[in-house]
Parts: structure tokens; C-alpha cells; sequence
């Protein structure tokens, strides 16, 4: 049987869940303190590696936190506390930090362990829902994530408190990124596999075309001389250079309709009187990214690529960017 749905009911109980969710992240806010500083600093001094733990929902915020340590500079990874008592303790060390996270803060698994913890890692900080538990009474750190209430109706589905576990990790690891200086280069060799890895490891100059493959034609040239350069070299352009390669302008598919829209016959006109002037250049050692942030501002399929001279050394399109998987 498919139970009815009371539409005005699911929308306020939607909503309702959003505000008791934002409220609790909002009051950490101001709950955060020195701990939070001291948090910070043991992470940033771990010799070793970061051990987060946690189980049920807890152990999901866990293997966050240790995935976004990792990829943000810390070496970090998540251990099961019930696998942790049956051999793989042998995996924390007296340089390692140790994460306990519970809401309850008396996870049976967590709290069975949490003793020998202390004598092997160098470190020991506690995320619970309460400040007076056994595992927070055990740690050298602890950072409270208590909520007033869960959002689920019935108070019992783990919600608030894991939104406002995940929000105070976040900002735990955030905070450690910071102090760190992990930059954007740090964050893409974390990174080199996927789409952002390339959006920050690839320069103009690595998909730039440059040689023959750049259209170009000079300023005593005609119309007739450009469309043959932009036939031939199919990037739906050709950059206009003086005698020493130094850009004065660009030729593109846009022009050369607006030319023919006009009387007359164009192949004789001259380059010079129709091309359009200080094209929208970038130099080499730009971030591909910013070539396609600057095409995008300015509504254009192509861009020359210029030295700090202003000479004419490569050019690319949007095909080349697609095709480096740039965009």
C-alpha cells in the first residue's frame, strides 16, 4: 500500500528540519573556543598521521574529516573502533593524533578503547554531544557539537547532531588548511585525477597552439588574405601583427559577417580598417582557467596568447579547452 502524501505537511516539516539544522550550526559559533585553537595546533604539529574514529553516523562524519584532512595536507585516515580492538590499534603510534568522534560521547566501541588510545597516540581529541562523557573526560581536547534537539520528529535519527558534527569538522579542518598555507598548486597535487586537478595544473602554454599552427596575418593585408589564413587554420580567427609579431588586432568570423553585410567588394579592403583593435590577450603562464574565465566575461571564442611584450606567441579556442577537459 503507498501511503498518501500531505503535501502542506511535508513542506513544513522540510523547513522545520532546515531551521533546527541551522540553528545548531549556528550555535557553534559562539560555543567554539581555545579548544578549538588547541585542536588546531596538535593537528598542525602531528608528526604522524591523524586516526579518526567513529561509529554509525558518527563513523560517516569520521571518514569525512579524515578524507578532507588528507586531501587538504594532513595525512589522516579513519579506523572502525570495533576493528580497532581486535588488531588495528597496531596502526596508531606515539606521533599520531587521535579523533574520537560520538555524540554521546559513551560509544561502547570508542569508550572501550579510548584508555589504551591515550598510552599510544600522542594525542587524543574528543568530538561529542557532551562535555562530562567518558570519552571527553579521556582526551586532552574536546570540542562540543551538542545540539538542543534532533530534527527528526521523533527525536531519534541522528540529524542536528551530525550536521553540526560535519560543520564543526569542516571548520576544524579548514582551519588547519589555513594555518598550514596549503594553496591552490598544494590542492590540485592532492587532486591530479579529476576535473579540478586539471582546472589547476593546466597553463595556456600547455594547450596553447603556437608555430604554423597560429593564424596570423600581417597589417598591410587584405580581407581576401585573412579569410585564406582563417580557412586554412580553422580557429575561426587571425590575429593582425606588425613586422616584429607585436599584436595590433584581431580578425574574426564576426568581422568578416559584418564586412560581407556590407556593399562593396571585400577582398580588397584592408585588414587594417575592418579588423577589431587590442584584442583580449593572456600570457602564457596563465592558469588555463583564466582563459576561460576571461572568454566567458567578454563573450569570446578565441584568445591570443601574448609575451610581456605584447608579440604574438601562441593562441586557443574554446575546441582546445574542451579538449583538454578544461571546461
Amino acid at each position: 500500500m503507498i501511503a498518501k502524501i500531505n503535501g502542506d505537511r511535508a513542506l513544513t516539516l522540510g523547513r522545520e528540519v532546515l531551521q533546527i539544522e541551522a540553528d545548531a550550526v549556528r550555535a557553534l559559533i559562539n560555543r567554539i573556543d581555545q579548544s578549538f585553537v588547541t585542536a588546531v595546533e596538535l593537528l598542525l604539529h602531528c608528526q604522524g598521521r591523524v586516526v579518526v574514529s567513529g561509529i554509525g553516523k558518527s563513523g560517516h562524519i569520521a571518514r569525512k574529516l579524515a578524507a578532507t584532512l588528507a586531501s587538504t595536507g594532513t595525512p589522516a585516515f579513519f579506523v572502525h573502533p570495533a576493528e580497532a580492538s581486535h588488531g588495528d590499534l597496531g596502526m596508531i603510534t606515539r606521533d599520531d593524533v587521535f579523533i574520537a568522534m560520538s555524540n554521546s560521547g559513551e560509544t561502547e566501541e570508542l569508550v572501550n578503547i579510548i584508555q589504551l588510545v591515550k598510552r599510544t597516540a600522542g594525542h587524543v581529541i574528543a568530538i561529542t554531544g557532551r562535555a562530562q562523557s567518558s570519552i571527553a573526560r579521556v582526551a586532552d581536547v574536546h570540542l562540543d557539537a551538542r545540539v538542543e534537539k534532533e530534527a527528526c520528529p521523533m527525536e531519534l535519527a541522528p540529524t542536528a547532531s551530525t550536521t553540526a558534527a560535519l560543520a564543526l569538522t569542516d571548520a576544524l579542518a579548514m582551519a588547519v588548511l589555513d594555518a598550514r598555507g596549503f594553496g591552490p598548486d598544494d590542492f590540485a597535487r592532492s587532486h591530479p585525477g579529476g576535473a579540478l586537478g586539471r582546472r589547476l595544473l593546466t597553463y595556456v602554454r600547455d594547450i596553447m597552439r603556437t608555430g604554423d599552427a597560429v593564424p596570423q596575418v600581417g597589417l598591410d593585408a587584405t580581407v581576401s588574405d585573412a579569410l585564406m589564413e582563417i580557412t586554412s587554420k580553422r580557429m575561426g580567427m587571425t590575429a593582425v601583427v606588425s613586422a616584429n609579431a607585436h599584436v595590433e588586432g584581431i580578425f574574426t568570423d564576426g568581422d568578416l559577417r559584418r564586412v560581407l553585410a556590407k556593399p562593396g567588394d571585400f577582398r580588397i579592403l584592408k585588414l587594417s580598417d575592418v579588423m577589431s583593435k587590442k584584442p583580449r590577450t593572456i600570457g602564457a603562464d596563465h592558469l588555463a582557467v583564466a582563459a576561460v574565465e576571461l572568454m566567458e566575461r567578454h563573450k569570446i571564442g578565441q584568445i591570443l596568447v601574448t609575451d610581456d611584450e605584447g608579440a604574438l606567441i601562441g593562441a586557443l579556442n574554446t575546441y582546445d579547452l574542451l579538449e583538454a577537459k578544461v571546461i
